[in-house]
């Protein structure tokens, strides 16, 4: 083992060597930059083949369209049908290891050493998690997704974009006739989808590469996770799978938000001005948010996302207290504790893995939710761990885990429980009946301000658009240049034009069910990787301990 090497991955703060101990042996392949053809650092394999898989897929679904369409119909149900429990199964795992981390000797550890210091204030801090975490969900589902499961619970037949047609996709065998507790039930269910699981997901991620990046001075990349696993072959075809796997779930991830992100831009966009809804505008809305975003990448970390991120935020704080008090302030601080102590109740229940007798909702909105937080979780992971050096592990995790869930619950208090207020107390069907895109500005219509606060609506959707596809772009250039953060600028720019590619390519080729179909088949074998992770991260707190 070598005693000393220069830890290529990550730059020292300032005033400190780039010279790290570590107990590990880098491979120097990994670290080493050659310039090739365009600019490009393509002696690491796993840009090579993830490129070269990427462009042919992409090649594929525009040559044969029809089959195309007709395998991504296929592929959904047939993943979530006949792998539903182990998502599940996995996810309550991450929950339950993130809790036994807080509370272990180990969370005292601190990422980057004893004398680190946080390289970020946590304004900052969480500006950035969020933007890149949940912002283009946030804004689709905020309304849409309450609303979808109080409507079945209480006896509607709403059911998700891209979903077959079935009768029932009320959670938990639905409320029917009680429509209380029908809000109760829609409410739990959607915070079960963006609470403790999602951020623990993340975390899982973040905190191994901070372990191994900061701790340990592997560079920054999915592989050097596994070294306490796999030894050196991490820098060798081990290695190259494992980055391979992360970069496909990243950019199919990715490309489904971004699908996410247009649809509702389009559909807002009709409901102000009249624009076409179509994918002829999608595509054109990709296109020129991709052409934005590749600005925010030449521009960096710092001059670009982090940016971006808090003027997001900023917008978001202010949308969020608008609608708190343009809409019905006291049900939704009420609803907001009610939405928690309902969250509680019916948690075990919602993650049950076996015997659900509600297979539409576990199958199709919670199965899929998981293997598209898993999907993300390389890009929002390595997103985070890159602001992260400084935390200790109690908490960073604590931070992650627990602060941004309970956020989200506001969020969707907010949103989604305007919404049901309108149905419930002021008769408004229109958020109800409308498409899960137009949900949100259906909802807004109903508030003073709507035009000015509909367009507000618009401009986060597309920011969240950007912040998503820059940090993206960066986070897979960094794992196919085995860790480098400072790897040629055309390597950046390869994959932020790509990632707008295969969103177009699959909404071509598909629409939303498409994109859902490539995140949870990606996401599948993804899992298995974040489970081993757990166990690699165990092993190395524990070298860290001693």
């Amino acid at each position: 083992m070598a005693d000393e090497t220069t830890n290529q991955g990550i730059p020292a703060p300032e005033g400190e060597s780039d010279i790290i101990d570590t107990e590990y042996e880098i491979g120097q392949d990994n670290i080493e930059t050659r310039i090739g053809p365009f600019g490009i650092d393509i002696h690491n394999p796993v840009f090579l083949v993830s490129g070269l898989v990427i462009v042919a897929f992409v090649f594929y679904a525009l040559a044969l369209p029809e089959q195309a369409e007709t395998f991504f119909n296929w592929l959904r149900p047939a993943v979530t049908s006949n792998f539903d429990w182990f998502f599940f199964g996995a996810a309550d795992f991450f929950v339950l290891f993130c809790l036994f981390l807080i509370v272990s000797p180990w969370g005292s550890v601190r990422l980057g050493g004893n004398e680190a210091t946080p390289d970020y204030g946590y304004a900052g801090w969480f500006a950035m998690l969020f933007a890149a975490g949940m912002g283009i969900g946030l804004m689709f589902y905020g309304v849409s997704e309450p609303m979808s499961h109080f409507s079945t619970a209480f006896g509607g037949t709403t059911v998700p974009e891209g979903g077959s047609a079935r009768t029932d996709w009320a959670p938990l065998g639905a409320a029917a006739g009680d429509q209380a507790e029908a809000v109760r039930l829609g409410m739990a269910a959607t915070i079960f989808h963006w609470g403790l699981h999602p951020w623990a997901i993340y975390a899982i991620v973040a905190l191994a590469l901070a372990l191994f990046t900061y701790n340990k001075g592997l560079p920054l990349t999915i592989r050097s996770a596994f070294y306490p696993i796999f030894g050196e072959r991490v820098w060798g075809w081990t290695g190259h799978i494992i980055d391979i796997l992360a970069v496909f779930a990243t950019l199919f991830g990715l490309a489904t938000s971004l699908g996410f992100g247009a649809t509702q831009a389009n559909a807002g966009l009709n409901e102000l001005f009249g624009v076409p809804v179509g994918a002829a505008t999608e595509v054109i809305l990709i296109s020129a948010i991709t052409a934005v975003a590749l600005i925010s990448v030449l521009r960096g970390l710092d001059g670009g996302v982090k940016v971006l991120s808090e003027i997001n935020m900023g917008l978001a704080f202010v949308l969020l207290i608008f609608v708190l008090l343009a809409g019905p302030t006291v049900a939704i601080l009420t609803g907001f504790l009610s939405s928690l102590a309902a969250y509680v109740e019916y948690l075990p229940a919602l993650s049950n893995p076996f015997g659900r007798e509600d297979v539409n909702y576990s199958q199709g909105w919670t199965a899929f939710y998981w293997a598209w937080w898993i999907s993300w979780s390389p890009f929002v992971g390595m997103f985070i761990a890159r602001v992260s050096r400084g935390r200790s592990v109690r908490e960073f995790i604590i931070c992650v885990l627990l602060i941004p869930s309970m956020v989200c619950v506001l969020w969707m208090s907010v949103f989604g429980g305007t919404a049901i207020h309108q149905v419930v107390t002021e008769g408004f069907t229109g958020a109800q009946d409308a498409a899960l895109e137009l949900k949100l500005f259906k909802m807004l219509g109903e508030l003073p301000l709507a035009g000015i606060t509909s367009f507000v609506g618009i401009v986060l959707v597309v920011v969240f658009f950007v912040t998503s596809s820059d940090s993206g772009s960066l986070v897979i250039d960094t794992i196919t240049a085995g860790g480098k953060v400072d790897a040629p600028v055309p390597q950046r720019v390869f994959w932020c034009i790509f990632e707008g590619a295969v969103a177009i390519v699959l909404l071509l080729g598909g629409g939303l069910g498409a994109l859902q179909a490539m995140v949870i088949s990606t996401g599948l074998p993804f899992t298995v990787v974040l489970l081993t992770m757990c166990w690699a991260i165990f092993r190395g707190l524990q070298t860290e301990a001693r």
